[in-house]
């Protein structure tokens, strides 16, 4: 999967028995066990049945600064894009970073990968220590958003 859903800064997997049928644009029906859900989504919202929902999505192929990141609370987290390694971190728990800055440094297929910021803000989070293995879509580090700035 590229992409991957956070509602409420959890990631988000469809199980079981999930129908989901896009009714129009924007509009889903989703069925499971039973219940019947409507989704309305737009450019900046998700509403269920009419209750808006806090959500962001994280494409994993690639990092860009964002609007989605408006809609998690300014909090960004830095994911790894494939499985690899934690050869380097770049940062503390604390530190004030810039968009682009480096965060992690992870080695796939022989290759590191510097993971960068995708906004200004403080390091809220290192979730990995230094030569530690990590899956696609690990949570590397969570940076959250200062002034305002989130995309």
């Amino acid at each position: 999967m590229s992409q991957r859903i956070l509602i409420n800064g959890l990631p988000v997997d469809p199980a079981g028995d999930v129908s989901i049928v896009e009714c129009e644009p924007g509009v889903y029906s989703i069925l499971q066990a039973g219940a019947s859900f409507e989704i309305r989504v737009t450019a900046d919202r998700i509403e269920v049945d009419g209750h808006p929902v806090r959500y962001a999505t994280e494409d994993l192929r690639q990092w860009k600064r964002s609007s989605a990141l408006a809609g998690a609370g300014g909090r960004a987290n830095i994911t790894a894009p494939m499985p690899g390694k934690v050869v380097r971190i770049l940062v503390a728990v604390g530190d004030m970073v810039t968009a682009g800055q480096g965060i992690v440094v992870i080695e796939a297929m022989k290759m590191q990968n510097e993971l960068k910021s995708p906004v200004d803000g403080v390091v809220s989070r290192l979730a990995v220590t230094e030569n530690e293995g990590v899956a696609a879509g690990t949570v590397l580090a969570v940076v959250e958003a200062t002034t305002g700035e989130a995309g």
